[in-house]
């Protein structure tokens, strides 16, 4: 049976230079991929991700930061509405 690898962590320097590797000094994505050994797939998802410029590429980290914490705010707020709703419905149930 395989076990799943535990992922790695790159740090942004090394990202941009696999990314400047594929798009400024012409290797091949595959070959980059495994001389560093990450996936092809991850490799072209930061391509696309570091095409942007810096100040582009920040707007849509904060953007996907807010999106995080506004799933998880409606999560517990449905959660909340939930619980009320029982406990609504079984005071009813008691009264009546």
């Amino acid at each position: 049976m395989e076990t799943k690898q535990s992922q790695q962590r790159f740090t942004e320097e090394f990202k941009v230079e696999a990314v400047k590797q594929v798009t400024e000094e012409g290797f091949a994505v595959a070959e980059v991929a495994v001389r560093l050994g990450v996936s092809a797939h991850s490799l072209y998802s930061r391509i696309k991700r570091y095409s942007v410029s810096a100040p582009v590429r920040a707007q849509q980290d904060s953007q996907a930061d807010e999106i995080r914490r506004l799933k998880a705010e409606l999560r517990r707020v449905t959660e909340e509405r939930d619980i009320l709703t029982k406990a609504a419905a079984y005071f009813a149930k008691q009264s009546g």
